[in-house]
């Protein structure tokens, strides 16, 4: 398994606007198509209005095929202006687990 952690700044005052968009909108386009969420999240320290996602996949073809299906997606696409002028910057990482992490 591996984890992908993606990290968004959201423009000042609008984290809650980008959350409720996501929500009713975005999440029932992206959850079926990339699968495992494992946990979304907002910054309380360090980066201000931040948003983190953590998704899991088998492996990196696992993950290569499914963000491939998103990209492909006329709704995913037709979503994207909705949210995307919100971000400032994102930061993607792909989290390998340990032998002895509890998250294999």
């Amino acid at each position: 398994m591996i984890v992908e952690e993606r990290c968004y700044t959201i423009a000042p005052a609008h984290l809650r606007e980008f959350l409720t968009v996501f929500e009713r909108e975005g999440l029932g386009i992206i959850r079926p198509i990339l699968g495992n969420l494992i946990g979304y999240f907002t910054t309380e320290v360090g980066m201000i209005n931040g948003v983190v996602h953590l998704w899991g996949y088998e492996s990196m073809a696992d993950r290569e095929t499914r963000r491939a299906a998103l990209a492909a997606s006329e709704d995913w696409r037709a979503f994207l202006p909705r949210v995307t002028p919100f971000i400032q910057a994102m930061e993607n990482r792909i989290l390998v687990p340990t032998a002895f992490s509890p998250l294999r």
